[in-house]
């Protein structure tokens, strides 16, 4: 009979193995959420919530200030790597970087550390790879939003054990040319739009991307196109070209100053900004934060790419990324993690919430 994870509460690897081996793809997160939650019920000393796929727990212990420990359970479908297999120092499988180690350092920690320093929450939620009106989050920020009430969050996405302040806030624009069609033969008769595309295009080769330090973090923006499409049929001259374009942008600039410059690179073309998502600046200098960072004992880098700190940091609290798996691994066939980096993240959180 398989092990409840109440029975491997004490060792974080086997717990990583077992939540890995329970198929989570998102939009089927009951039976993984179901095992979260009666191993969360099992210790007295939380206070235990869950709303469809969300599960929280919380210890209510007087302490002066709240920290959260969040992690999706949810993957992307598999692919040849279901369930896990374990390699010498690796354990492969899906989800085991991208972030099922991660959710099970929370678990682990909330299953055998009663007295934390800090009052914590421990948050488990479903659809993070999926579109974001899915997301889990999403919907606990809009519905239940003092779930999210806290000093600090650390969100245990893959960081390979470094620290990852803050985000970039994304925006996905399109830039569209317009021509007139025309028979291929009679081409002069026409004006091709497709054409009409490649200033469009040397602007954004020529474009010299931001890299501004922000709380001694160095960001690095980039503005490129993406997805071309264009063309009609292979006689037809054609009369519409529209570039994809996407902006990752820094966490000192807002949404609306994103949206502005996207107007401003790309002046005299119809620029349509589709969707723009604000990113979440570094929050190093919160008591919580600092003392985390001192307990992983490194320097904190960018987050070169957005995570739901967002979320957290939308709402007033300062967020980073922290966990043990290889962000380079995620979604892979061969994505894996190393057991070592399972049991150094597990150390280090009980270092910082047993200090």
């Amino acid at each position: 009979m398989r092990s409840t994870l109440t029975d491997l509460a004490d060792d974080p690897v086997a717990l990583t193995r077992a939540l890995v081996d329970i198929a989570s793809v998102s939009g089927d997160e009951k039976e993984i959420t179901d095992a979260v939650e009666e191993a969360l019920r099992s210790r007295s000393y939380l206070a235990v919530e869950r709303v469809g796929n969300v599960v929280r727990a919380t210890t209510e212990l007087g302490r002066p200030r709240r920290v959260i420990l969040a992690g999706h359970l949810d993957t992307v479908p598999h692919k040849d790597n279901f369930p896990s297999t374990l390699e010498g120092d690796r354990l492969y499988g899906c989800g085991t970087s991208d972030m099922k180690s991660g959710a099970a350092l929370a678990l682990h920690l909330a299953l055998t550390l009663p007295d934390p320093t800090d009052d914590v929450t421990y948050l488990f939620y479903d659809c993070e790879e999926v579109e974001a009106e899915r997301n889990g989050l999403t919907h606990v920020g809009r519905d239940h939003p003092q779930w999210l009430v806290a000093d600090f969050a650390v969100l245990l996405e893959p960081t390979y054990g470094l620290v990852e302040a803050g985000c970039q806030g994304t925006a996905r624009a399109v830039v569209r040319l317009h021509g007139r069609r025309a028979h291929s033969a009679r081409a002069w008769m026409g004006i091709n739009a497709v054409h009409a595309a490649g200033p469009v295009l040397a602007r954004l080769a020529a474009y010299e991307p931001r890299r501004p330090v922000i709380e001694g973090c160095e960001y690095h923006e980039g503005l490129n196109a993406t997805v071309i499409r264009g063309g009609v049929a292979a006689n037809v001259i054609p009369d519409l070209c529209e570039i994809i374009v996407n902006f990752r942008f820094a966490p000192d600039r807002t949404p609306e100053q994103a949206v502005a410059h996207l107007h401003e690179v790309f002046a005299g073309y119809d620029c349509e900004v589709v969707e723009v998502i604000g990113g979440a600046l570094p929050g190093l200098s919160a008591p919580a934060a600092r003392d985390f960072v001192a307990a992983v004992g490194s320097p904190p880098v960018a987050k070169l790419g957005w995570t739901d700190v967002a979320r957290f940091a939308a709402l007033g609290v300062p967020a980073v990324n922290y966990g043990p798996g290889d962000p380079n691994l995620a979604h892979a066939p061969d994505e894996h993690v190393e057991l070592g980096k399972i049991r150094e993240g597990a150390q280090v959180l009980r270092r910082w919430l047993h200090r």
